[in-house]
């Protein structure tokens, strides 16, 4: 598969396309991250406030995206480098193609690791491992498992693998046919978790905190917060929506495409929402955990349940399909811009990426056992652990500074007649 302004290389179908599509933008940020931060700012108000950003700025982002990648015919950088060229416009917009490229790069270091948590927690639930806990000894085994850097390493390694195994198959052997399989499964393990929910936990509580608007809770920060959830949630800036639709047929309508990517990756959002809140609030936990609530509060719940062992393992695969889907569809953008410059060497191209991925993904492992006391950047004042540095600049920083660019160029400087 060789990815340039020429490629005739397209999805097979519309729906393989939406697929691929739907399955890169589910990810973490839907399952692990938007349950915690929904905890954290008071369920409903943060909801509401998150789905307005989702469909209001959202959509119409997904929407440029794909118009961009569409028009260019390749990577993010060689798509952003044409339209450049032929709208004469300046240089400086040729950084969303660079950023497009980084981004994803970066962020699959560091996701990577929270998925070799994933793993280690499948394995943990297949073995009932969770059996009579309590918050001292969830608390004990989080620390045990993240702290032990040998074992960490040599599962962030074999997602990675997995995950290169599939890119160098190429488009149809690889992506199309592993998003057939794995978004179909998560959407039906997902549908499992939300039906034991209301027959077994505390469903009427969860829908309560979920969709009762409670705007007391809500600050200028939450916004933000919802905001920055809506676009990591979306995949929107990763350079994965770009490089997809350089594949799409040219009938293939954008606005419909966009709408159902935003549709599916919401239902998806709130659906893991009404599968974990009912397991949290029937165990009287704290939905307001933070970042723990998947890997330290949640395994309470399990051990402590009917049906904890078979529920366990039915959610830490889930977490492993989402966060393999998406990180498909990141590094997807960054062999398609390597094999632009060596054309016809994706399998080797796809390996060397893995392996820089991993190289570089040893620093957030080790950020949470070997290096944990260490702070990168504390001479300049800046406290932190490299994984923290790592997620915050990307999330925080790179994430929407990307997003807004792409909305700017996208809306204003590309002529529509164009694209």
């Amino acid at each position: 598969l060789v990815v340039n302004s020429s490629s005739s290389a397209t999805w097979s179908s519309r729906p393989a396309f939406l697929l691929a599509t739907v399955g890169g933008a589910i990810g973490l940020g839907n399952l692990w991250r938007f349950p915690y931060i929904a905890g954290e700012n008071g369920g409903g108000g943060f909801v509401l406030v998150y789905l307005a950003f989702v469909f209001l700025l959202g959509l119409p982002i997904i929407a440029g995206e794909m118009l961009l990648g569409r028009h260019g015919r390749g990577s993010a950088v060689h798509s952003i480098a044409s339209l450049v060229r032929s709208e004469n416009a300046a240089s400086f917009w040729r950084v969303i193609g660079w950023l497009s490229l980084l981004i994803p790069f970066l962020a699959l270091t560091y996701y990577g690791v929270i998925a070799a948590w994933a793993l280690d927690y499948l394995g943990l639930a297949l073995i009932n491992g969770f059996d009579g806990f309590d918050a001292t000894r969830s608390e004990v085994v989080y620390g045990q498992r993240t702290g032990r850097a040998v074992s960490q390493v040599v599962l962030h390694g074999i997602f990675v693998a997995m995950t290169v195994w599939v890119i160098a198959k190429g488009l149809h052997n690889g992506i199309e046919r592993m998003s057939k399989i794995m978004l179909p499964a998560l959407f039906g393990v997902i549908l499992i978790l939300v039906i034991y929910g209301m027959i077994s936990a505390d469903f009427s509580s969860a829908v309560e905190f979920l969709f009762r608007p409670d705007f007391s809770e809500l600050t200028g920060a939450s916004v933000l917060m919802a905001l920055g959830q809506a676009l990591f949630s979306l995949g929107i800036g990763v350079g994965l929506l770009i490089t997809y639709a350089a594949y799409m047929p040219s009938e293939y309508s954008i606005q419909k495409s966009a709408t159902i990517v935003c549709v599916f990756d919401t239902s998806a959002a709130l659906l893991s929402g009404l599968a974990i809140f009912p397991l949290v609030f029937a165990n009287n936990l704290n939905p307001a955990e933070g970042p723990g609530l998947v890997f330290q509060t949640l395994p309470i719940a399990f051990g402590n349940m009917p049906g904890g062992h078979v529920i366990g393992v039915l959610f830490f695969l889930l977490l492993f399909f989402a966060a393999y889907t998406t990180a498909i569809g990141m590094l997807e953008p960054v062999v398609a811009w390597l094999e632009e410059k060596w054309p016809g060497r994706r399998r080797i191209l796809a390996r060397w990426a893995g392996i820089s991925i991993w190289l570089l993904g040893l620093g957030s492992v080790f950020s949470f056992n070997i290096f944990a006391e260490v702070s990168p950047l504390g001479f300049l004042g800046i406290e932190g652990t490299f994984f923290f540095l790592l997620d915050f600049t990307v999330a925080n920083l790179l994430l929407p500074i990307n997003a807004l660019l792409i909305a700017v160029f996208a809306g204003w400087v590309v002529n529509r007649c164009t694209i």
